[in-house]
């Protein structure tokens, strides 16, 4: 192609990938590589497929468009990238011919839209969620008041003093149960702000669930210790992690390996906000994935993919991070599963 054709690519906001007859990459343009997050120096010269996961719509989309020597665009494209898992984008597929054959990619983000719907969707779950954990607790916690009382009374009565034991059993677990509902009662206001290191909250859910698994199963981490700090409530955000790696450790059995990621995100939009930074923490496992049939609903109340599950981490956890004006999505599929979750930065 013309050195000057491709001069005007370079100014484009659209993002251009421009492939020879053997579907090699010959030219990216810098918004391509803004938008995959890659380099264009290494990828030229090898094939388009090798760039990208998932890339079976795209090839889909370059054969028809070479089969009829037309433009041909794919509005809804799933496209999987090193850096960012999976990007919907709209494609359009065009053959050009100079001395020689070249196809040319446009692609355009349709995240965007699609993420701010999403978000809408999850303001109105949480806010539903909170509704129902509240009416939930309130249900719980009238009857262990009688359930406390009757096991004092019953002490009472008891000539054994062996048997006292289990009396006390069910006032210590009354008690922790009340407390815990008590928690889902509390105002919003009542959490504690503060400036915190994420690392130190995600080395603590390290520590607890490694204490509480196997030994078959691997925490890794994957840090960027440059992040600034962030303020939270450092005991909810802990909470919130540790639901999340608990649920990965649990759906792999104890067996496997939970990868912790922290990275720096920028220019980001989270509950209708645009943030300059925010702190992007990932939680990865190759365990069996989220069941389709659960994906659209896994954090609602009481849905769990496990029998003995009560299904009420998750939306706990995202209560948690939407009270730090945070977002928290997932995707998942066999062998990976990634849970993003993103907080500002002030």
């Amino acid at each position: 192609m013309p050195d000057f054709h491709l001069l005007a690519l370079e100014h484009l906001d659209t993002a251009v990938i421009l492939l020879d007859e053997a579907s090699r990459i010959v030219y990216l343009n810098p918004a391509a590589e803004h938008l995959f997050d890659i380099s264009g120096k290494n990828l030229l010269g090898h094939p388009v497929d090798q760039a990208f996961t998932h890339a079976e719509q795209l090839s889909s989309a370059m054969r028809q468009a070479i089969s009829n020597n037309a433009s041909y665009i794919e509005h809804d494209l799933t496209l999987g990238t090193h850096a960012h898992g999976k990007l919907h984008l709209r494609c359009a597929a065009t053959p050009l011919q100079y001395s020689e054959h070249y196809l040319l990619l446009e692609f355009h983000p349709i995240d965007r839209p699609l993420k701010l719907a999403r978000e809408e969707q999850m303001l109105d779950q949480t806010q539903a969620n909170r509704l129902l954990l509240r009416n939930l607790a309130h249900e719980i916690k009238n009857p262990l008041g009688g359930i406390r009382g009757a096991a004092q009374l019953l002490e009472q009565e008891l000539e054994k003093p062996a048997l006292r034991e289990y009396t006390q059993v069910i006032v210590q677990e009354a008690d922790r149960l009340r407390s815990l509902m008590e928690k889902l009662l509390s105002p919003q206001n009542a959490s504690h702000y503060s400036a915190l290191n994420i690392h130190e909250v995600m080395e603590r859910v390290r520590s607890v669930v490694l204490a509480e698994m196997p030994a078959e199963l691997e925490i890794q981490r994957d840090y960027d210790i440059s992040l600034p700090a962030l303020v939270g409530d450092k005991e909810q955000l802990i909470q919130a992690m540790l639901n999340i790696v608990r649920n990965a450790a649990q759906a792999m059995q104890g067996s496997g390996t939970i990868t912790l990621r922290t990275r720096i995100a920028r220019q980001v939009t989270l509950i209708k906000r645009r943030h300059r930074l925010a702190v992007m923490v990932q939680i990865i496992d190759n365990g069996p994935g989220i069941p389709v049939e659960l994906q659209d609903k896994i954090f609602y109340p009481l849905v769990s993919g496990r029998a003995n599950g009560h299904g009420l981490g998750l939306t706990l956890a995202q209560d948690y991070v939407s009270q730090h004006h945070g977002t928290i999505e997932f995707d998942s599929e066999p062998g990976r599963t990634c849970f993003t979750v993103l907080l500002p930065l002030p």
